[in-house]
């Protein structure tokens, strides 16, 4: 009797985060002084804390260096910073923040460390969900579709010394 795999594996994630669907961010951007070991951290090594912060949320470590050459923070709005948007955009979605990405936007590109330092707050405070991952194989017993009883005989025969 032949056995067969007819369902590929799987992976089912459970998400559990308890946070109310329109919250507001529990800090403004401005307040530096309500944790002042994330803004000292930013002032004296604002690369480190930044990369702190996407691996605290589950990120790579290196994704905030993707900046160009951190371009908010040294200055450069012209263009938005696209990984701070898209980290913003991302603690956003997860904890349920109201806002919008134009206003992401603004503020990645306006005040690109006070953003990172909100983020860092926000982060350090809701902290991280727990995942939980299953994996499931269903395997099911079988008959090959055609029977050598049956007749039925192959086009191509197969020599596996060729």
């Amino acid at each position: 009797m032949m056995s067969t795999v007819t369902t590929q594996p799987s992976v089912v994630t459970t998400q559990m985060v308890s946070v109310e669907p329109g919250s507001r961010w529990m800090t403004d951007m401005c307040d530096c002084c309500d944790d002042c070991g994330i803004c000292c951290c930013a002032l004296w090594c604002f690369p480190c804390m930044m990369c702190n912060t996407a691996s605290e949320f589950g990120e790579c470590l290196c994704l905030p260096l993707m900046d160009p050459m951190c371009m908010g923070y040294v200055g450069c709005t012209a263009v938005c910073p696209p990984i701070t948007l898209a980290m913003r955009a991302s603690v956003r979605e997860r904890y349920k923040i109201k806002g919008s990405i134009c206003d992401d936007s603004v503020r990645a590109c306006c005040c690109y460390s006070c953003t990172w330092c909100q983020m860092a707050r926000e982060i350090k405070r809701r902290g991280n969900w727990s995942v939980v991952t299953t994996a499931q194989t269903t395997v099911v017993n079988s008959t090959p579709m055609y029977s050598q009883n049956e007749g039925y005989t192959p086009l191509v025969e197969y020599d596996p010394k060729d």
